[in-house]
């Protein structure tokens, strides 16, 4: 089966605490025969190390499945974005993002820098007609219906506009690729009246109840927890504090009660576990998608494992699927929803 190029999927192989080896074992998982996602192998193109990736694949007799990318360089987690995009334009990441503005792909999934990934895509491909700020959305199962959460730090003092614009973002990806058909849209606050929060939150609400979108007002952060809306728009940085705050409340009180269980004698089994794994583990959602740019973009966890990566590459072929860039631009010219700069 043969494939455009923008129909592929940019892997930056070197980018994450467990690369290259997680990375291309999610590679090799995603598009496993016997595996839940078969994804065509003729659409992932491997970037990073040469040697290293095609070493990797001639271990596992894969060498002629794949398309691989050199790049000679790579930007480590706790370097500085700024710096190390200037300083290596042979990164992985910096190669994928070449690799989508240049039609070789149509899509990014990267484990790397989070500050590396966000800069290289909003420099490199710009953003999409009407979008002044880009947001990272991350989807979560948290009842028995998922939730988008964004911005989860793509931007730390938006105003009040693109918090507007990242409702119509969020409902737009939701709509397309979660199947909600009327995404309900809350503002992450600290109580529910609408004269409530900081003036951005107050600024904000009047526009976002204006907006086309169904917007159900203030959601407190145990609304997360109750399914009252499908969409949750806050700023980056409170988004990001939510996003860490549950990743490690819910290990560790996990932890807590397999601990408690295991004391007192109590066999659980890897059925209910396995179910609640689910709604708490970053590796089940696979990674956050970043709305707004030019091209899908999605950031996995740094500590991504190959579960989390196959997640991850089949949530960009999704988004990359369903159109969801087109569908923004033209939701965001119905509502008339641009902003200054």
């Amino acid at each position: 089966m043969s494939f455009s190029a923008s129909q592929r999927i940019a892997l930056d192989v070197m980018g994450g605490d467990n690369a290259p080896l997680a990375v291309l074992q999610g590679a090799l998982q995603a598009v496993a025969e016997d595996g839940p996602w078969k994804l065509p192998a003729g659409r992932v193109l491997l970037v990073g190390d040469q040697a290293v990736i095609h070493a990797f694949l001639d271990a596992h007799g894969a060498r002629e499945r794949f398309l691989v990318q050199h790049a000679s360089e790579v930007i480590g987690m706790a370097e500085s974005p700024a710096t190390a995009l200037r300083a290596k334009p042979d990164a992985s990441i910096n190669v994928c993002v070449k690799a989508v503005k240049s039609g070789a792909a149509g899509a990014i999934v990267s484990m790397g820098n989070t500050g590396a990934v966000v800069g290289a895509s909003t420099l490199g491909l710009g953003t999409l007609a009407g979008v002044k700020r880009p947001g990272i959305a991350v989807t979560l199962k948290l009842t028995q219906h998922p939730i988008t959460i964004l911005d989860m730090g793509a931007h730390i003092a938006p105003k009040a506009q693109h918090l507007v614009q990242y409702g119509l973002m969020g409902a737009v990806y939701a709509r397309d690729c979660l199947g909600i058909a009327n995404p309900r849209v809350g503002l992450l606050n600290i109580g529910e009246e609408a004269s409530k929060g900081t003036d951005l939150l107050k600024e904000a609400y009047p526009l976002l109840a204006a907006s086309k979108f169904d917007f159900v007002g203030n959601v407190e952060s145990s609304g997360l927890f109750k399914g009252v809306a499908d969409v949750i728009v806050t700023d980056g940085f409170t988004g990001n504090v939510v996003l860490k705050l549950m990743e490690e409340f819910s290990g560790f009180i996990l932890k807590l009660v397999l601990g408690e269980l295991k004391a007192h004698s109590v066999q659980w089994g890897p059925e209910a576990l396995g179910k609640i794994k689910k709604h708490i583990d970053y590796a089940e959602y696979g990674g956050a998608l970043l709305l707004g740019v030019q091209g899908i973009v999605v950031k996995g966890h740094g500590r991504s494992d190959a579960n989390a990566v196959s997640n991850a590459l089949v949530q960009a072929l999704r988004a990359l699927d369903a159109g969801v860039n087109q569908h923004i631009v033209q939701g965001l010219a119905e509502a008339g929803a641009t902003v200054e700069s």
